[in-house]
C-alpha cells in the first residue's frame, strides 16, 4: 500500500466529553476486558481487576464508575485458553451484575497495532450475551498515533502514515497479519467467515451525528478523540433505541466512551505522593525494537545497573541463574535504578504454540525474580515494560488482584496504578513512545521517590 501523507481533511467537529457525559445517564457499566493492561494508558481514575472473583467484580461494580477494567492477558495464551478464559470472566460479570441490579456491556480490548485475538474474543462474549447488531472494531490510539482513516489503519509520525501492515508489528511471530484496510483485516483474520464489514468514514463524523450502518463489524474512523466521541454519541443513541454492540477496540476508544477528556500527566506532585522512597526496578520483557532503543538512551542518560535473564539458560532450566539474578537485583537496587531485563536476542519456536511456550517461560522466569525482590525489600515503584510482562508482574509478581488507575506519566501514555496493596505499578506498553520516552519516566519516577 505504500507510505502516505494527510491529504486535506474536513475540519474536526468538535465534540466535547461533556456532551458524552450526559449522554451517560442510565447506560450500562461498561466492563472491558483487556488482555494487557495498556489499555489503561488513556484513562484514570478506574478501577482495575488483575482476578475476577465473585467478590473482585462485586467490589468493582460497587465503585459506581462507568467503567472498570478486567486485565485477562490472554495476548499471552493461546487460542483454547484465551477462549476459556474469556468466558469465565464474561459468565462472572454477568452474574454479579445481575445480583447487584445492573446492566452491563462488555469492550474487548486489544492493541492498537492489530495484535490479538480476533474474532475469537468477540466470538466468545456474543457466545455468552446473545448475538450483538455489530462488533464495533475501534482501534485506534491517538496518542501514540494509531489512527484509522479510509477505513485504513496507519501509523502516524506527524503528517506522514504508515500503514500497519507494513510496520513490525504485523510480522509478529504469533499475530502476525497482511491486511492495513480493516475491512481485509476482518476477512484475513476470521479465515473468510466475516465478510460484512461497513464502515463509518472521517467525512459522517465530522459532517454531523453519523448513524451506524448495519453489518457483522463496523469500523470506525478516528484521528481525534472528537471523532470517537461523535461515533459514542450514536452508539448510545441507538443502544437506547435496542441495539446491542460488542466493542473491540483500542484505548482511545474507552476514553471516549467513559466521557473523559484528553488529561495531561499526572503531576509532580501527586506522583511524589504515589510512589515510595529510594529507588525504583524496571523490568523488561518487550523485545520489540522501541524498547530496545528507549533502553539504550535510558543507559545513556542514567547511572543505573542492569541485571539480565539469560533466555538460553532459562530454556535449560537453569534455576540457580535466577537465584543469583534476584540476588543481583536486590543488591543493586540499594544504590541504584536498577534494570532486570531478559537478553535481548528475541528466541521464537517452530510455530506459534512453540513460541508463545517459549515466551510464558521467559515471562515465568522474568516475574518470578521481580516477586523475590519485592518480597524481601519493595523498591520504591516498579516499571514493567511490555504488554505482556506489565500482566504478569500485576498478577504474579505484586498479587496486585485490585487497583486503581491514577493516570498517565506522558500524554496519553504510560499509566500508573495504584494497588490496594503493595508498591506503585508503572505500565508501559513496549511498542509506544519515543526514544526518550523511558528515560523521562525514570527521571520523573526518580525524582519523586528521591525527594
Amino acid at each position: 500500500m505504500g507510505r502516505g501523507r494527510l491529504a486535506e481533511l474536513p475540519p474536526v467537529r468538535a465534540v466535547p466529553a461533556e456532551q458524552v457525559a450526559d449522554a451517560l445517564a442510565g447506560t450500562p457499566t461498561v466492563v472491558v476486558l483487556d488482555d494487557d493492561p495498556t489499555g489503561t494508558q488513556t484513562i484514570r481514575d478506574l478501577p482495575v481487576l488483575t482476578r475476577w472473583s465473585a467478590d473482585d467484580v462485586d467490589w468493582a461494580l460497587a465503585q459506581g464508575t462507568p467503567a472498570f477494567f478486567v486485565l485477562t492477558n490472554t495476548r499471552s495464551l493461546g487460542p483454547d485458553d484465551a477462549a476459556a478464559r474469556t468466558r469465565e470472566v464474561v459468565r462472572t460479570c454477568l452474574d454479579a451484575a445481575r445480583r447487584a441490579g445492573v446492566e452491563v456491556v462488555f469492550a474487548s480490548r486489544s492493541d492498537s497495532t492489530l495484535r490479538g485475538h480476533f474474532p475469537l474474543e468477540t466470538d466468545v462474549i456474543a457466545d455468552e450475551t446473545g448475538a450483538p447488531d455489530a462488533v464495533v472494531l475501534a482501534p485506534a490510539y491517538t496518542d501514540a498515533g494509531r489512527v484509522t482513516l479510509d477505513g485504513v489503519h496507519w501509523l502516524r509520525d506527524g503528517d506522514e502514515l504508515t500503514p500497519v501492515a507494513e510496520s513490525e508489528f504485523a510480522a509478529d511471530a504469533t499475530f502476525g497479519y497482511r491486511s492495513s484496510r480493516l475491512a481485509d483485516w476482518v476477512a484475513e483474520k476470521s479465515g473468510g467467515a466475516v465478510t460484512d464489514v461497513a464502515e463509518v468514514r472521517l467525512d459522517d463524523l465530522r459532517a454531523g451525528p453519523p448513524t451506524l450502518p448495519r453489518a457483522q463489524v463496523v469500523v470506525l474512523d478516528a484521528l481525534v478523540d472528537d471523532d470517537l466521541r461523535a461515533a459514542v454519541l450514536a452508539i448510545l443513541a441507538a443502544e437506547r433505541d435496542g441495539a446491542r454492540y460488542v466493542y473491540r477496540v483500542g484505548p482511545s476508544f474507552v476514553r471516549a466512551r467513559v466521557s473523559q477528556p484528553e488529561q495531561p500527566p499526572i503531576a509532580d506532585d501527586e506522583l511524589r505522593g504515589a510512589v515510595g522512597r529510594g529507588h525504583g526496578l524496571v523490568v523488561v520483557g518487550s523485545h520489540v525494537g522501541r524498547t530496545s532503543r528507549q533502553l539504550e538512551h535510558l543507559a545513556a542518560r542514567r547511572d543505573l545497573a542492569r541485571v539480565e535473564i539469560d533466555v538460553p539458560r532459562v530454556l535449560d532450566g537453569d534455576d540457580g541463574h535466577l537465584e543469583h539474578v534476584a540476588s543481583q537485583v536486590l543488591e543493586r537496587l540499594g544504590t541504584s535504578t536498577t534494570v532486570l531485563a531478559t537478553s535481548r536476542t528475541l528466541v521464537t519456536g517452530r510455530d506459534e504454540a512453540e513460541s508463545l511456550e517459549i515466551a510464558r517461560r521467559v515471562s515465568a522466569a522474568l516475574t518470578g525474580v521481580t516477586a523475590r525482590v519485592v518480597a524481601a525489600d519493595p523498591p520504591a515503584y516498579v516499571l514493567a515494560k511490555g504488554g505482556i510482562t506489565s500482566s504478569d508482574v500485576a498478577t504474579v509478581s505484586l498479587r496486585a488482584d485490585r487497583a486503581w488507575v491514577r493516570g498517565s506519566l506522558l500524554p496519553g501514555i504510560v499509566s500508573l496504578w495504584a494497588p490496594t496493596s503493595g508498591p506503585p505499578l508503572v505500565v508501559f506498553a513496549g511498542n509506544v513512545g519515543g526514544d526518550d520516552a523511558l528515560a523521562d519516566v525514570v527521571d520523573r519516577l526518580e525524582a519523586a521517590a528521591c525527594a
